[in-house]
């Protein structure tokens, strides 16, 4: 039966007496696990920064009706051309509206679905932004300001002014930080517009919108839906588009397919619309982890190495302690149970380490105007990520204990003793 109180006295006094090499080898355990968490929490960090860039502001699903060519030609329904090869020649898309038929019985039915998060309507617009006599096109769509920064997290993109200012406004809009410096507004403000079918409106400046893209922020401005309803002259039921979000993004394509065949509109999931983006943030994803798992083979080599050696240097007390009496099983549990020691006491201060370094890092400014709610350099702090450090220095550790011990317990004292 194992004397595990002696065992464990026999490795605290091992490590106690030689402490330099303790130090050394639970350092080796320490930096590496120090390193990969900050790493990993930075680099995950950033590339959910670029992610959120991108998803925040769109839809999982976004429903409109499309304006496209027939599918029918009038020539394909003549009898006496049935069986011809038919070529026509420019094309013209088919007359179609851009309201959705029934479109607040359909946000209805999606938002009792329990796949989806939320599904708001919109209102879009072309029109002419009036300073003088200059006209400068650009969009306007109406929302719903609340649900906006509920699922969209619209706030994060409103550098001035907010979300709840344009939902108690009358006649308000947040206006694209492009458009503001163009005109020289400023909140308080009231800025013309004009819709493609005539007409000029005043609308009063709530908040500046900046999304990072400054092709978008140079054209577009938000209202209430009333008001752009009321400045296209349509009804409370015009609605041309509806946003989608899912509880899970996975979910996307087979319910846009769905929605297409069952309501004949156009559905655009997330991963079509951005199809190249998703592709730029796997090759992202597989950089980190794979730089991630190098570090961690890098770093428990290095902690294999150093507690080889420390047992190696340590024959003389095996020899003494088989001499004594100690069987080969319990050298080894000895040696391997000083392994585990530096592996939970490395492990540890690496984690510490790791967390110190990722909070420093996430205090360091950074600031650019594609990124505008961005103040500091992003860190992600999953706890798995935790937990994975912690999980591989006790590994390796026990990987680099029970290898070296294994040899020793099936040494011979005598030889030992005689090499002296």
């Amino acid at each position: 039966m194992t004397n595990w109180p002696l065992i464990l006295s026999i490795s605290k006094t091992h490590l106690l007496t030689k402490i330099k090499q303790t130090v050394i080898a639970s350092l080796g355990v320490t930096f590496g696990i120090g390193s990969y968490i900050t790493l990993v929490c930075f680099m995950t960090g950033l590339n959910g920064m670029l992610d959120d860039l991108i998803l925040n502001q769109t839809p999982h699903i976004h429903i409109y009706n499309e304006i496209e060519p027939s599918e029918q030609q009038p020539a394909d329904v003549f009898e006496a051309f049935k069986n011809s090869f038919n070529v026509i020649h420019s094309i013209k898309p088919k007359l179609s509206q851009k309201k959705i038929h029934n479109a607040r019985p359909l946000v209805k039915y999606l938002n009792e679905d329990p796949r989806v998060l939320g599904a708001i309507p919109q209102v879009k617009t072309q029109i002419f932004y009036i300073a003088g006599s200059i006209e400068i096109g650009g969009n306007l769509t109406g929302i719903h300001p609340l649900d906006e920064a509920r699922l969209f997290r619209m706030s994060d993109y409103i550098v001035d002014g907010s979300a709840e200012a344009l939902h108690q406004t009358d006649n308000g809009i947040i206006l694209g930080i492009g458009i503001a410096k163009k005109m020289s507004l400023k909140i308080g403000d009231r800025v013309q517009v004009s819709p493609i079918n005539g007409g000029i409106f005043s609308l009063k400046i709530v908040g500046f919108y900046q999304s990072g893209i400054a092709d978008v922020d140079a054209i577009q401005s938000f209202t209430t839906i009333k008001t752009v309803q009321r400045i296209l002259g349509q009804t409370n039921s015009y609605i041309t588009d509806i946003n989608v979000k899912l509880h899970d993004i996975e979910e996307a394509i087979p319910l846009a397919r769905k929605i297409e065949q069952q309501f004949n509109l156009k559905a655009i999931d997330v991963k079509t619309a951005n199809a190249q983006f998703e592709t730029g943030t796997t090759i992202r994803n597989l950089i980190t982890y794979a730089v991630s798992i190098t570090l961690l083979i890098v770093a428990g080599f290095g902690i294999y190495n150093i507690l080889n050696m420390l047992i190696y240097e340590k024959m003389n007390d095996i020899a003494i302690l088989k001499a004594t009496g100690f069987s080969g099983k319990d050298v080894q549990l000895i040696f391997m149970s000083q392994a585990m020691i530096i592996g939970f006491i490395g492990g540890i201060l690496g984690l510490l380490i790791g967390y110190g370094l990722a909070s420093l890092i996430d205090t360091i400014p950074f600031e650019t105007e594609a990124l505008p709610t961005i103040t500091t350099y992003p860190i992600n702090m999953n706890p798995l990520f935790f937990l994975i450090g912690f999980s591989f220095a006790m590994l390796s550790t026990f990987l680099a204990g029970y290898l070296p011990s294994k040899k020793s317990k099936k040494i011979d004292p005598v030889q030992i003793i005689r090499r002296q």
